[in-house]
C-alpha cells in the first residue's frame, strides 16, 4: 500500500469508472478492490487503508454474513457491525458479489435473480445503500441471459484478466481485475500493477474451468 500511494493514483471504483466510461486518462489510476467478506477485511486491511488514506470496494457475499458459515480456508465472515464501521471512514465502498457466492455460468436465471437481488437487498437493509458494482464469484463471467441480469442492476461488473482497463473502450461490465497473491513476490505485484502478466493469467483462467467444474459456488 505505501508503494501504491507513493507510485500510483489510487481511487475509487466510482472515480475509475467515471474516466473509463468518458474516455479520461488518469495516469497511473488503480481502483483496490477485495472480494467476499472476510473478517479481515475489517481488523486487518481496514487499519491499513486508514494508514495511507487509500480507498477501496469490498465485493461482499451477505450469505456467509448472515449464516455466519466460515468461506473456504476457515475464513471467517465479516460482521454487519463492522461493515458499519467500515462504512463510517469514507473510504470503503461495498459492491455486490452474489448472496451464497454461485458461480452465474452454471446456474438456472430463477436463481441468478434471486442471489443478486437477495444479495442487494440484505446490503440495503443492514447498510442503508444500494450496491452500485458487481463482481462475479471466481470472476467466471455469465451467460448472456444472466449477464443482462447484472447490467440491469448495476453500474459496473469485474471480471478476471490481469490487463489494464482503457478509458473509452472498456465494457464496464467486463471490467479486467489483477489478483494480487502471496506468490507473486514483489517483481509479479510491481508487474500486475502495472497491468503485466497477462499470459499468467489467462492460463489461470484455463486451468481454472476444470478447477470448477462441477461445482455451484
Amino acid at each position: 500500500m505505501a508503494h501504491l500511494r507513493a507510485a500510483m493514483c489510487v481511487e475509487a471504483l466510482d472515480t475509475v469508472v467515471d474516466n473509463l466510461e468518458s474516455g479520461m486518462t488518469t495516469t497511473n489510476s488503480v481502483a483496490l478492490t477485495v472480494d467476499d467478506g472476510t473478517a479481515d477485511f475489517v481488523d486487518v486491511a481496514l487499519p491499513i487503508l486508514l494508514e495511507f488514506q487509500l480507498p477501496a470496494t469490498l465485493y461482499l457475499s451477505t450469505g456467509f454474513v448472515d449464516s455466519r458459515k466460515s468461506y473456504p480456508a476457515n475464513g471467517r465472515p465479516v460482521s454487519w457491525a463492522g461493515l458499519r464501521d467500515a462504512l463510517s471512514t469514507g473510504l470503503v465502498t461495498i459492491g455486490a458479489h452474489t448472496h451464497n457466492h454461485v458461480l452465474l455460468d452454471r446456474c438456472s436465471v430463477a436463481v441468478a435473480t434471486e442471489e443478486l437481488d437477495r444479495c442487494n437487498e440484505r446490503i440495503e437493509d443492514e447498510l442503508g445503500m444500494t450496491p452500485r458494482h458487481f463482481a462475479y464469484p471466481k470472476a467466471v463471467p455469465a451467460r448472456v441471459d444472466i449477464e443482462a441480469l447484472v447490467r440491469a442492476r448495476y453500474r459496473s461488473a469485474a471480471v478476471a484478466g490481469t490487463r489494464s482497463n482503457v478509458p473509452g473502450a472498456t465494457d464496464l461490465f467486463r471490467l479486467y481485475r489483477s489478483p494480487i497473491q502471496n506468490a507473486d513476490g514483489w517483481e509479479g505485484f510491481s508487474r500486475k500493477v502495472n497491468g503485466g502478466m497477462r499470459t499468467e493469467d489467462d492460463i489461470r483462467r484455463v486451468i481454472n474451468v476444470a478447477r470448477y467444474r462441477g461445482k455451484a459456488s
